[in-house]
């Protein structure tokens, strides 16, 4: 696969589904920031991996990764394209609703701001928190004026 397409896009892209639209569209916005997110959370896996110590999260970063691109896809669905992407199962939310209440219960509750830092691997942590963040903003304003799948 070619990583150009040498359609001459002049500023612009193409959706799933074929419809051509401004790459300042917010959906492009929306799935290119949740792109950037599957990046760094990719990055934080690596750096995890060497510690074996660290091995269910890695798992659990990788499950996270797929249903980030799931998440990218649904995003990227134009007008005509609604039929090509599947929604994000209901137990996928539920998982990732479960590792963070298991997570969270093996902490102490959080009473101020923390500050980033530390460690390499909190460091990326606290990146993904912030593009993800972004991306939660991202794709709700490609809602408002699109209407995504609510499962995105």
């Amino acid at each position: 696969m070619k990583i150009y397409t040498k359609t001459g896009d002049k500023g612009m892209t193409s959706l799933i589904g074929g419809e051509r639209v401004p790459k300042s569209d917010e959906r492009v916005e929306a799935y290119g920031t949740v792109d950037e997110l599957t990046a760094f959370t990719a990055l934080l896996a690596d750096e995890l991996r060497p510690d074996s110590a660290a091995g269910a999260y890695v798992d659990d970063l990788h499950r996270i990764l797929s249903r980030l691109m799931s998440v990218e896809a649904l995003l990227a669905t134009g007008t005509s394209g609604s039929d090509k992407v599947q929604p994000l199962a209901p137990e996928s939310v539920a998982w990732l609703e479960g590792r963070i209440d298991a997570l969270q219960a093996a902490l102490a509750p959080i009473d101020k701001f923390t500050l980033p830092g530390g460690h390499r691997a909190v460091s990326l942590c606290h990146v993904c928190r912030t593009v993800c963040r972004r991306a939660e903003r991202a794709a709700l304003r490609a809602d408002a004026r699109y209407g995504v799948d609510a499962t995105a």
